[in-house]
């Protein structure tokens, strides 16, 4: 597919949405795609979906999960699926890639991936550089895991080539494969992030579950999780996306006055990983980390696109519209009606 390294700022005009339509939903049924769905990083999806939020909204819902945000915004791309709820960053890669795709309600204020190593194979780690040669671990190749990998290594003078990339997902396989001395790093997120740094079994590297780090670590605000989906779909369907992020930015404003006891009552049992200690204590480093509002923060396209430039040279050199990966007009109309969630 041939790159454009333009895209008109008309779009970013044409694809604000009427915030005078009627009430009606124009795709009750829809899907959502996503990479990773036990993950804190998509908490208030499964939040939204647990309470019945989405039906609240009168919408129909399919969530299917994949192992990464990579093959989510696949099943977009090919049709299969909707909306995507995956990170941020996506959204720049489709528009320098003639595809443009707009977030339109946060998740995450921080990306909450943290890369680390293991302690078995890398016993003796002290420096980024030590990690050339190595396999390292992602939910899925091209995935958000993927591009801190990859803006890391950059950081200590390494190509994506210098390393090996390994699809573990996001759950009890990306804990195996470290257990297992299969990959020597991974990148990932919580709760697999807190259960292997409770056994021993990582060493972290790099921490961006706390915004202010994360801030640090990418020069600026970094918008994570959110939902997000080609322009066309938000033309043709401004109702629609209003209840999601009605639901999501309910969900957000839940999550926030939530207690521990109260999360582990809503999500699936198998998203504890066997241990409902460390997914607490994986909730409370996360907590933060998520949006409070489902509002995007008005530079994080910009870091956003700072990150991505640094490890693609093309990219960093084309002239995109950068108010066109976003709008905040959805959430704005959501915390209207849900004030206090």
């Amino acid at each position: 597919m041939q790159r454009r390294h333009f895209i008109a700022s008309g779009i970013a005009a044409a694809s604000l949405p009427n915030l005078g339509f009627a009430q009606g939903i124009e795709k009750p049924k829809c899907t959502i795609a996503v990479g990773g769905k036990n993950l804190f990083y998509y908490l208030p999806l499964t939040i939204a979906e647990q309470l019945g939020y989405f039906k609240d909204e009168g919408l129909d819902l399919t969530i299917v999960d994949f192992a990464g945000g990579s093959r989510a915004l696949q099943a977009v791309v090919g049709g299969s699926a909707d909306v995507v709820s995956g990170a941020f960053e996506h959204t720049i890669n489709m528009q320098f890639k003639g595809q443009p795709m707009r977030a339109f309600v946060l998740q995450g204020l921080a990306p909450q991936i943290v890369l680390g190593i293991n302690p078995k194979t890398m016993p003796n780690f002290k420096d980024v550089a030590e990690l050339k040669g190595k396999k390292i671990g992602v939910t899925a190749p091209g995935s958000s895991t993927n591009v801190l990998v990859n803006f890391v290594l950059a950081k200590a003078g390494l190509k994506p080539s210098d390393v090996s990339i390994v699809g573990v997902g996001a759950s009890n396989g990306a804990v195996a494969a470290m257990r297992a001395g299969q990959i020597d790093a991974i990148s990932n997120l919580d709760p697999v992030i807190t259960l292997l740094q409770r056994s021993g079994d990582l060493k972290i590297v790099t921490d961006t579950r706390i915004v202010s780090e994360a801030e640090r670590v990418f020069g600026g605000p970094m918008p994570a999780g959110c939902l997000y989906c080609p322009q066309p779909f938000l033309d043709r369907n401004p109702n629609t996306a209003q209840a999601m992020a009605n639901a999501m930015v309910r969900a957000n404003k839940w999550i926030q006055k939530a207690g521990p006891g109260d999360i582990i009552k809503v999500v699936p049992e198998s998203y504890l990983l066997g241990d409902r200690a460390i997914y607490i204590d994986g909730f409370l480093a996360a907590q933060k980390a998520l949006s409070p509002d489902g509002l995007i923060p008005a530079k994080g396209s910009e870091t956003a696109f700072k990150a991505l430039g640094s490890v693609d040279a093309e990219l960093a050199k084309a002239k995109l519209d950068l108010n066109a990966v976003y709008t905040n007009a959805f959430a704005q109309k959501a915390n209207a009606k849900y004030p206090k969630g």
